[in-house]
């Protein structure tokens, strides 16, 4: 049988490497890193091979699901939509627009054409009860970029291949290969940063892979980042080591941003924080005077109780010290299709508090409100209750905080459609299942990551396989399942919308938004620069150059084009952050840290595959050997683990690579629910890390849910025969 090479980017996280797929009629045979891709240079990570085993994954649908009573059923398109949108849209002319919700997850970003389509379907809906991941895990990035510079969608990137000085909170790129950082082989990049001099200092309660290859790692208390922020950025200004560059005539705020910062001296976080001072101010002092330098904080910075504040402090430390927008510090991307454009041009430039949610009144940003709501949206009788949702790749019964509260609030529903094709810990609650074509039976562009990329670089690829006759993608499902909304709803405007869409198709607004980005041909057939078809027909990823300085002003969407050093919500967040000086830790209690990334994971769906999950558990909670000893926990035995939402036994790994007072749980597992169909994961459990987790702790100023620094108590536990583990242990189970 002939054998056929095809070159794609692989499409399972953000580093966007090159794939080289060899292919024998409608088999994968083999997947290698792409040598000739300009951006990954052969780089692959072990999920990079496992596009093979997602493709070809037995456990995967190929056709819609119905559910005829506690089980489901095959059925065509036309019953499964048709059946669909007419209970969504029952519910909606009884109870309002407001009684169906929408989620969307995180593989939505992979897809440029489920991006844009995801948008349509929201606005079919007509419903405010749009949820996705961003609360539960970049929110306060963006957030910050809104009300610094106008715009969600101009968010800073860390131009690691030129800093002399890289200074990482709560992110483990050598694990994530970079997030909100595209960046191909972070490792190796590292130490090219080193090998030219550098400097890189990680800020984390555990010590990372990344940290491992630091040159100083700082064990901050968890939750405190905000204080080691406002001491750095105070230290800054006191001592005279501000210097903002060609940028300071556009800073408003500077003299807020003093005062905003003056209570919180390194001496006075110190105790706090779990630091030594002088480390504090040394890092201050070396940060401001480096050739280059940028601050770079990821999820263990965004998911505390002060995550909006530490975003804004990471991009006002950059500023106060020259490193915002300048070579080596934290710039912004030049995409062949312009984000921030294409976001002002569809409205989706942001916004912030226009409704609050019906039962607690968290803010609104950008359209969508806080996944923590959504439970209680659900379970809270009265008006305005939701009692219909659309799920969207996604996995809310594991990735939403106190998801034993979510996974009964899902049983209670009236009505749940799922676009997805796995029945998994949340799809196994949903009344119809519309399975989507994979990746590389699509076209691909990186629409989202490409604005995200420590280079900028373009790919355009077609599908590898074509999809059957009888396959529908993620863009066409929405698209149809909210044409079929709105008309039955007889919102006809809508539907009109969404059908105009679905004509227009998102390749269409693709190539527009390439021929008229930064690098495009414009009107001009014979120009030089790029369009979606000379991508199409080059195949291979176009390097368009390193990162420009010189993107601001331009870029801001601010009045005036000015840069909101100390935007008001953010500045009036300082006050909880004092109050946070006084708080001590109940005796006895551990602070939980979540979202422990592992190369080989990628949250909840990617656990279904032999290859990853091969060798020893990694569903484990990591205790300092001084907590162990205290509570009597041993290497290889089982913990309990209780909060005030419930309670996981999991095994112990006694390790000094955790501070002590910490302890610390991977995120994405919890399989082996009744229902579901994933017989890899299943096999291999693991505890819900958001069992644990409270919907109740927030960063106030956004609404992202605190998954880290969450009080827990931890205890050893003998096994009882007859006791459930908790990963089982999820009454309401349906199926």
């Amino acid at each position: 049988m002939t054998t056929a090479v095809h070159r794609r980017t692989c499409p399972l996280c953000e580093a966007m490497c090159g794939l080289t797929l060899e292919v024998e009629g409608e088999r994968i045979v083999s997947v290698r890193g792409d040598q000739a891709d300009v951006f990954s240079r052969g780089y692959l990570c072990p999920k990079g091979v496992a596009v093979a085993d997602v493709h070809h994954d037995p456990d995967r649908l190929r056709r819609p699901l119905l559910r005829r009573g506690d089980d489901f059923e095959e059925v065509g398109w036309d019953e499964a939509l048709g059946e669909a949108s007419d209970r969504l849209a029952r519910i909606q002319r009884r109870h309002g627009r407001d009684a169906v919700a929408l989620y969307l997850g995180n593989p939505t970003v992979h897809s440029y054409s489920a991006s844009f389509a995801s948008l349509e379907l929201a606005a079919a809906l007509g419903t405010r009860n749009v949820y996705s991941t961003a609360s539960v895990d970049h929110l306060p990035h963006m957030l910050a970029a809104y009300h610094m510079f106008g715009t969600r969608a101009l968010l800073p990137v860390p131009d690691l291949d030129r800093t002399s000085f890289l200074l990482v909170l709560g992110a483990n790129p050598l694990c994530s290969n970079g997030s909100l950082m595209a960046a191909p082989n972070v490792a190796g990049r590292l130490r090219d940063l080193r090998a030219r001099g550098g400097r890189l200092v990680v800020v984390d309660p555990r010590r990372t892979q990344t940290a491992r290859l630091a040159d100083t790692h700082l064990a901050i208390r968890p939750g405190t980042d905000a204080l080691l922020l406002l001491a750095l950025v105070r230290t800054v200004l006191e001592d005279g080591l501000a210097d903002p560059g060609p940028l300071a005539e556009r800073l408003d705020g500077l003299d807020d941003v003093r005062w905003a910062a003056e209570p919180f001296a390194p001496e006075t976080v110190a105790p706090v924080t779990g630091l030594d001072a002088e480390a504090i101010r040394t890092l201050a002092h070396d940060f401001a005077v480096a050739e280059s330098a940028v601050c770079y904080g990821r999820l263990g910075v965004c998911t505390q109780r002060l995550g909006s504040l530490c975003c804004w402090l990471m991009t006002a430390l950059n500023a106060l010290t020259g490193n915002l927008d300048r070579v080596g510090g934290a710039m912004f991307t030049t995409p062949a299709a312009d984000v921030v454009r294409l976001a002002s041009l569809l409205g989706e430039s942001g916004s912030f508090g226009r409704w609050q949610t019906r039962v607690r009144g968290l803010p609104e940003f950008s359209g969508e409100v806080p996944l923590a709501a959504l439970a209680e949206e659900m379970d809270t009788p009265g008006e305005g209750q939701i009692r219909g949702l659309v799920t969207v790749a996604g996995n809310p019964a594991v990735s939403s905080p106190n998801a034993r509260r979510l996974d009964a609030a899902l049983e209670s529903l009236d009505y749940m459609v799922a676009i997805d094709f796995y029945v998994n810990e949340t799809t196994r609650q949903a009344d119809v299942i519309l399975p989507g074509t994979f990746a590389l039976e699509r076209d691909h562009y990186d629409l989202l990551l490409n604005s995200l990329a420590v280079r900028n670089v373009a790919r355009y690829t077609r599908p590898v396989f074509e999809p059957g006759p009888d396959a529908r993608d993620d863009a066409r499902i929405m698209l149809d399942l909210g044409v079929g909304v709105a008309r039955r709803r007889r919102a006809y405007l809508s539907a009109v919308r969404a059908a105009s869409v679905r004509r227009v198709t998102p390749r269409r607004v693709l190539a527009a938004a390439i021929r008229f980005g930064p690098h495009g041909a414009g009107l001009n057939p014979f120009g030089a620069g790029l369009t979606l078809h000379r991508l199409e027909r080059r195949g291979t990823t176009i390097d368009l150059g390193p990162l420009e300085p010189g993107r601001l002003p331009r870029q801001l969407k601010t009045k005036g084009r000015r840069i909101r050093l100390a935007p008001k919500p953010l500045l009036a967040d300082v006050s909880r952050a004092e109050e946070l000086l006084s708080e001590r830790d109940p005796d006895g209690s551990l602070l939980l840290i979540t979202g422990r990334r592992q190369l080989r994971d990628n949250n909840s769906w990617m656990h279904n595959f032999g290859r990853l999950m091969r060798g020893r558990d990694r569903c484990t909670l990591v205790v300092n050997p001084a907590d162990a000893t205290r509570l009597g926990l041993d290497e290889g035995g089982r913990a309990v683990v209780r909060s005030r939402t419930g309670e996981v036994v999991v095994p112990v790994e006694v390790s000094d690579e955790i501070r002590e007072g910490a302890v610390s749980l991977p995120h994405g597992y919890g399989h082996g629910r009744p229902g579901t169909r994933l017989r890899v994961a299943n096999a291999h459990p693991g505890v819900c890390a958001n069992d644990v987790t409270d919907e109740t702790l927030l960063d106030e100023v956004s609404g992202t849910t605190r998954m880290n620094g969450v009080p827990v108590d931890v205890q050893p536990v003998e096994w009882e025969p007859e006791r459930v583990p908790a990963a089982m242990s999820h009454a309401n189970d349906k199926g």
